[in-house]
């Protein structure tokens, strides 16, 4: 690990307007470790790796979202080093099936 961890659970209009694309774009472009997934209450949950500013920029950004979504609110807890574990073999940052 090269930074902080956190998990966020982002609420709204997140699902079917382009959100974990957007979040998966985002994060590879700032070089963020994690993953991104849908969840079956229409809720959108992602796990971030990274230096603390860039982890922090991540998580306003989530704030906003893309400029189809409507974001709600956005939840945020630090999260264990495990929690990365659930990333695909040989990505740095996945797309998850939904839960």
């Amino acid at each position: 690990m090269n930074g902080i961890i956190r998990r966020v659970v982002i609420r709204g209009r997140v699902q079917g307007v382009g959100y974990r694309a957007w979040v998966e774009h985002r994060a590879k472009r700032h070089g963020l470790q994690g993953w991104v997934r849908n969840r079956r209450d229409g809720s959108v949950e992602a796990v971030f790796e990274g230096t603390e500013d860039v982890v922090t920029n991540m998580v306003a950004s989530c704030r906003r979202g893309p400029s189809s979504a409507r974001v709600d609110d956005v939840a945020e807890e630090t999260a264990p080093e495990d929690t990365l574990g659930l990333r695909r073999a040989g990505q740095a940052f996945s797309v998850l099936p939904t839960i």
